[in-house]
């Protein structure tokens, strides 16, 4: 990671906490998706073929749904990305905390995001039901281009550097 002229800057701390949670919250994101998967099409729980796979897969490329957590830890530096250390009486640290703040927003986002049937369709075919590396690129690009929508958030590319803007 690139660290410019602020070794401090809550920027710099949050991407370090969003980077050492990633494995964890990977983890988590699957398990969302599962349970997401659960209550918009099978809130009965019947087991068929393609629900008991979903249940039972826990091997699948890891590096599509990467690319959506980090889409998604960008949204969340967006959104709360100002570069102002707030004091802390509580003896944590500014890491602690921002691991903390990163998890429980980065929950609320994807079952926020699993109620839609687009995202759970598109998850679910880049990483559990993956059959080919041309539908899970399709998916991943869909998927990345809802979370923006959902989000509210436009990507302009200009000179080479991706920016977000409020749309």
């Amino acid at each position: 990671m690139i660290e410019k002229l602020f070794p401090l800057d809550k920027n710099y701390i949050l991407r370090q906490a969003q980077f050492v949670m990633e494995e964890e919250l990977l983890e988590q994101m699957v398990y969302e998706l599962k349970r997401s998967y659960t209550f918009l099409y099978n809130p009965l729980q019947l087991m068929d073929e393609t629900y008991a796979k979903i249940l039972d897969t826990n091997e699948y490329p890891v590096e599509r749904i990467r690319m959506i957590y980090r889409q998604l830890c960008g949204v969340y530096r967006y959104k709360h990305g100002d570069n102002q250390l707030e004091l802390l009486f509580d003896g944590r640290s500014h890491f602690d905390k921002f691991k903390e703040d990163w998890e429980r927003s980065f929950i609320k986002y994807v079952q926020e995001l699993g109620q839609h049937e687009q995202y759970v369709k598109t998850m679910l075919r880049m990483t559990i039901l993956f059959d080919t590396e041309s539908r899970a690129e399709w998916s991943e690009n869909h998927c990345k281009a809802f979370i923006n929508q959902f989000f509210d958030l436009k990507v302009v590319k200009r000179q080479g550097e991706l920016k977000l803007k409020v749309g």
